[in-house]
Order: C-alpha cells, then sequence, then structure tokens
C-alpha cells in the first residue's frame, strides 16, 4: 500500500534530526535553566524540511489578550493562541495537521510574535520527536507576576462561558473598522454589545489601551 508522502518527509526529518540534535545554547537570566530558542529550532529545521520537501503552514483559529500586573506596578500582556499547522508534501500535497497552543507574555507588542513562535517550536518538537531535558519553557525571560491572592482579574466572572470565537470576532471588527472607517464605526459596533454587561467586559478586556481610549474620548464627545 502506498503511504502518503507526508508521512514519508516527516519520517526523514525525524531521522536527521535524531542524528544531530538541537542543544540548549540558551540561558534564562533569571532562572537559570537552559533551552532551546526559536531561532535554533529553524536554523535546525529548515535545511531538513527543505531537503524532505515538507511544507509547515500555520494557521491561526482563536486568539485571547488579557492584561496581568506585574510586582512593580506594570502592565504585561498575556496571550493565548489556537493554531493549527499543517504539514504539507510538496511531493504530492498530501498533508497532515497538527493542532497547539502558544502562550507568552509580554510588556510590550510583542506577545503574539512569542505565543507563535511558542506554538510551532513545541508543535516541531512534538512531530520530531526532538529530545528534550529539564524544563520545557519557550522563553529566555520570566515575567514576575503578582501573586495570584493579590491579583484582580478584571474579567467578569461568567468569562469561562463566553463564546470566546465570538468575542474574538466582535474584537477584530472594531479593530478592523477602526482602521478602515474611523473611530465613528468602532463606536457603532461597541455599542452593538456593550449593553451585554458580561459579554461587553469580555470584548473590552481584549482590546488594546489606546483603543479602549478612542471609543471613552469618542462616546464622550457624542454625549
Amino acid at each position: 500500500m502506498s503511504v502518503p508522502h507526508v508521512y514519508s518527509a516527516i519520517s526523514e526529518v525525524m531521522s536527521k534530526l535524531a542524528k544531530v540534535g538541537i542543544s540548549k545554547a540558551n540561558k534564562n537570566t533569571q532562572q537559570g535553566y537552559k533551552f532551546r530558542g526559536i531561532d535554533d529550532v529553524y536554523n535546525a529545521l529548515a535545511p531538513f524540511l527543505s531537503e524532505s520537501k515538507l511544507l509547515i503552514l500555520p494557521r491561526v483559529l482563536n486568539r485571547i489578550v488579557t492584561e496581568r500586573e506585574t510586582k512593580s506596578g506594570g502592565v504585561l500582556f498575556y496571550v493565548v493562541l489556537d493554531v493549527e499547522f499543517d504539514l504539507v508534501s510538496a511531493i504530492d500535497g498530501s498533508q497532515h495537521t497538527v493542532r497547539v497552543a502558544g502562550e507568552a507574555m509580554d510588556s510590550a507588542d510583542k506577545a503574539t510574535n512569542k505565543a507563535m513562535s511558542a506554538a510551532f517550536k513545541y508543535c516541531c518538537m512534538e512531530v520530531f520527536c526532538i529530545p528534550t531535558e529539564g524544563d520545557n519553557d519557550a522563553d529566555a525571560t520570566t515575567h514576575e507576576e503578582v501573586r495570584k491572592s493579590d491579583y484582580h482579574d478584571p474579567r467578569p466572572a461568567g468569562w469561562k462561558s463566553q463564546d470566546t470565537r465570538k468575542v474574538t470576532e466582535v474584537q477584530k471588527r472594531i479593530l478592523d473598522s477602526l482602521q478602515s472607517f474611523g473611530i465613528d464605526k468602532a463606536v457603532s459596533i461597541w455599542c452593538e454589545v456593550k449593553d451585554d454587561h458580561e459579554f461587553a467586559t469580555a470584548v473590552w478586556t481584549m482590546l488594546p489601551n489606546p483603543v479602549k481610549l478612542a471609543i471613552k474620548e469618542a462616546m464622550k464627545g457624542a454625549a
């Protein structure tokens, strides 16, 4: 029976990685453990993927952003991504899909990028059986959050029961409208949901602070 090429390609890459491995050349500055950086994974995988005619194509299914407070009073953006990676053969078009989660925190605008890198790295580590040792940790930096007992979660109590995909869709509509049509259109979309307190709070929590401020100012000016 003929086996789809995608599986023989995965096996080829796995075999090559088993011989050379990917060393833990990076060190976490806060906690001192060693880890493989995303660049290490890219550099090791790229030639083998090319030789085996294997593509890895990402697709983000869902994105959730929340804000967390640091011990020093700053803000961290915590991003969780639900990502599918299609492993596709360039020989016969056969494919196998892997679904993973990626999580990351950052104090500026890099949280989503980090979460995407984490998802890709651990997808590859699992698919190609890249050997590990010690703690599996994606980041070179460990952020200091406040203790759970000291942290006030701004999300509503019923957050877990929310349709997070719908929340994300409304957030995207607001951001896309702001960029394409301006603040008035973004405000009109916000007004569609603002009276549903629990749902509106979930959407509001996910919006970037500058967008929240722009909406507040526009609504204040229209009052």
